[in-house]
């Protein structure tokens, strides 16, 4: 009689190789966290608010509507600086999205860290839908006269 037949368990899937040390295992997170630390940097040290630095909006330069993103520099340079208050005058949908990117990074750092699976979040069409329900009610909450606490 074989072992499978007796009710034996399959066989456990192989542990990660010995050569998958943790400074291997950390290369992405600690990758991505650079590249963002260095964004954060650059826009921490050239102010968006001084004109000349960066290009101007298309849409609200050509229509004059807020578009999601309008006030993410200043956001992203308060957040830089640790002003949270002016941060979320600026753009509360970035600080927000930060915060969730912060999140995401310190689960997918603390996996990779013990070894376990690190594959991203799968979004389906219902997320991206949300996603884009989400921007379009900001936008619009935005640019109309009550919802003037939203604009930069």
């Amino acid at each position: 009689m074989s072992d499978r037949a007796a009710g034996a368990r399959p066989p456990a899937p192989p542990a990660a190789p010995p050569a998958a040390g943790l400074p291997r295992r950390l290369r992405a997170p600690l990758g991505t966290l650079t590249a963002a630390l260095a964004a954060f940097g650059y826009v921490g040290a050239v102010d968006p608010n001084q004109p000349g630095h960066y290009p101007v909006c298309p849409l609200r330069h050509l229509t004059g509507v807020l578009c999601p993103a309008c006030g993410g520099l200043r956001s992203a340079h308060a957040l830089a600086h640790a002003d949270l208050a002016t941060a979320l005058a600026a753009n509360a949908l970035l600080v927000a999205a930060c915060a969730a990117g912060a999140a995401f990074w310190a689960v997918w750092a603390g996996r990779a860290a013990r070894g376990l699976r690190t594959a991203g979040p799968r979004p389906r069409a219902v997320h991206w839908w949300a996603l884009g329900g989400l921007l379009l009610v900001f936008t619009t909450v935005r640019n109309l006269p009550f919802g003037s606490g939203l604009a930069p």
